[in-house]
C-alpha cells in the first residue's frame, strides 16, 4: 500500500456527477477539521499485514504539537479526524514515456475492499474515519497544516521492520 498523508487544519471532499460536472447530490459531502487527509493506494499484493501495520502506525504517529511546540502528540491525543481517500494514482509509473501506467494499481474489486478494512481498522484504533466514494471523480480541499506531509509504502516500510 501506498499512502500519502496530510496533516490538516480543515478538508473536504464531494463526488463530482461525470455527466455533468456538477456536484453529485447522491453523495453526502464530508468534512473534518484537524486531522489527516489520507490519499490510499493499495496494489494486488497488499492484505490484512498491510492494514494492519499502517493503521497501528498512523493511528500513533506523533506530528501534532505539544505545549512545547514540539511535535509530540498523536491523532488521537488532539481529537483529530481522518479523510480517507482512495487513489489509484499512487501506483502510477511514468518511468516509460508520458502517461503513467497503473497495471500495478490493485484490481478495483481488491483494492475497494482492502480500503475499506483499512478505514476499519484505523475506526478499531478509535479514530474517526470520513470516507470519500472509492472510483469516484472527487474534489478534495484541503488547508495543509505545516505543511507536514508523509510517505508511507509497505513495500520499503515494512521490510525495515
Amino acid at each position: 500500500m501506498r499512502i500519502v498523508l496530510q496533516k490538516v487544519s480543515k478538508a473536504d471532499i464531494d463526488v463530482v456527477d461525470e455527466a455533468t460536472g456538477e456536484v453529485d447530490s447522491s453523495f453526502e459531502p464530508q468534512h473534518i477539521g484537524v486531522g489527516f487527509v489520507l490519499l490510499v493506494g493499495v496494489s494486488d499484493e497488499d492484505g490484512q499485514e498491510q492494514v494492519d501495520w499502517l493503521a497501528r502506525k498512523i493511528s500513533k504517529l506523533r506530528v501534532f504539537e505539544d505545549e512545547n511546540g514540539k511535535m509530540n502528540l498523536s491523532l488521537g491525543q488532539v481529537g483529530g479526524e481522518i479523510l480517507s481517500v482512495s487513489q489509484f494514482t499512487l501506483f502510477g509509473d511514468v518511468r516509460h514515456g508520458n502517461r503513467p501506467s497503473f497495471i500495478t494499481a490493485g484490481k478495483p474489486e481488491h483494492a475497494k475492499r482492502v480500503w475499506l478494512q483499512f478505514n476499519e481498522a484505523l475506526r478499531s484504533e478509535g479514530i474517526t474515519v470520513k470516507e470519500g466514494r472509492f472510483g469516484s471523480h472527487m474534489r478534495v480541499a484541503l488547508t495543509n497544516d505545516g505543511p507536514v506531509t508523509i510517505l508511507f509504502d509497505t513495500d520499503e516500510l515494512m521490510a525495515k521492520h
